[in-house]
């Protein structure tokens, strides 16, 4: 009898645990509370404490939504999961401390995310025009309705967004920039005013797209309660509110040049390229990657640099390296090929820990001038795992 209550449970168990893999869920956490309490969106697992809202580090099979299912159709409501920022409260990241640089490398994998919140009836994608003259939209410019929707031509994507519900976003827009402001001074003490100007400045709607099912979500934008939205191909637009956090924290100046493992939808990178000088990105998942690299022209964004590839590698090819490296996927270990790339008085920041698990920690790693590597914890995270060469060897 006892043999058979324990098969039981066990059966149970492992039913719950694919469908938990099946869903692919995320765990939203806190870093303004950490080390802290887990805080999911279902209810009854942990306790959510009050507080600001905060970025959604990354995917894995765990469970975070009542109302979220992995097999979302387009007329589906769902919440979804992938990768982004934040502290993770299971594993209260230790005080800062210097760590060899061989301890520590990598790359992202697809993320386990669900199918944004869409619009009814919205457009499918064109085919990808030739290339314009002009672009539709140069930084600092004007953006307006008709501006957007010249822009998702251009870029070879379609949005049937209503001009009214355009004209709703200018608003959400200038209440998440506060929210931004309070999280970072939160955060750091202070907001950086060049994070802040460069997510006024960028119309994040934009980003909004679903390319494996091409359709746009762009009405969702600006959410109040920040979180992540499937972009297709198990990839995801993280929170604004942890790539807010990522940009300050790796101090972006005028000058630099940067390198971003783990495109995505080109929101980070896009960011970045309002601060620094220029900007590299490399995306693992190819049809991604390829679609992703046609909308930043569109936009005028003349400094970012983008291929499909292993983010493993960096991008060697780039004469001097890199002021500043963010990886924005789980690494088992430090590249030493990105610690290599890495300038002298560089900063790379990357999640290392195991695959799907708690324990993640956010990682600072610096070069002096003489080339020594130092490291040290910031918050502990939960992100989606890089792949590629990082993988080889695994068990």
């Amino acid at each position: 009898m006892q043999s058979t209550k324990s098969m039981k449970i066990l059966g149970g168990l492992a039913a719950a645990l694919l469908l938990a893999s099946a869903l692919g869920l995320a765990l939203v956490l806190n870093p303004a509370l950490a080390p802290g309490p887990l805080q999911t969106l279902l209810p009854g697992l942990f306790p959510a404490p009050a507080a600001i809202p905060a970025p959604v580090v990354a995917t894995a099979p765990v469970p975070v939504n009542a109302n979220a299912t992995a097999n979302a159709t387009a007329n589906a409501t769902a919440d979804t999961a992938s990768p982004a920022t934040a502290p993770d409260p299971a594993g209260p990241a230790a005080p800062a401390q210097t760590q060899p640089a061989a301890a520590a490398t990598a790359q992202r994998s697809p993320a386990l995310a669900l199918a944004p919140t869409l619009a009814p009836g919205v457009a499918q994608a064109s085919p990808v025009p030739a290339a314009d003259a002009t672009s539709a939209w140069s930084p600092g410019a004007p953006w307006n309705f008709k501006t957007y929707h010249e822009a998702m031509r251009q870029s070879g994507r379609a949005s049937n967004l209503p001009e009214q519900d355009f004209n709703a976003l200018e608003s959400r827009k200038a209440a998440a920039a506060q929210a931004i402001e309070r999280y970072l001074g939160r955060r750091f003490g202070q907001a950086d005013p060049g994070v802040l100007r460069a997510f006024r400045e960028l119309p994040r709607e934009y980003f909004h797209y679903d390319y494996e099912r091409k359709q746009s979500f762009a009405s969702n934008s600006y959410e109040a309660s920040p979180k992540p939205w499937a972009i297709g191909f198990g990839s995801a637009l993280s929170d604004y509110l942890g790539q807010a956090y990522m940009t300050q924290l790796c101090r972006p100046r005028p000058g630099d040049t940067v390198l971003e493992i783990g495109t995505g939808s080109g929101y980070q990178s896009s960011l970045l390229s309002r601060i620094v000088k220029e900007v590299y990105s490399v995306e693992i998942i190819k049809p991604l990657g390829t679609e992703v690299a046609r909308i930043y022209k569109p936009l005028g964004l003349t400094n970012v640099h983008t291929r499909v590839g292993d983010g493993y590698f960096g991008w060697p090819e780039v004469e001097g390296g890199f002021d500043i490296i963010m990886v924005t996927c789980v690494a088992r270990y430090v590249s030493p090929e990105l610690l290599r790339q890495l300038k002298p008085e560089g900063r790379l920041i990357v999640p290392i820990g195991q695959a799907f698990k708690r324990g993640q920690v956010l990682y600072v790693f610096t070069k002096d001038k003489e080339g020594k590597v130092h490291s040290h914890k910031d918050v502990g995270v939960y992100f989606i795992p890089m792949t590629g060469k990082i993988m080889d060897g695994k068990s």
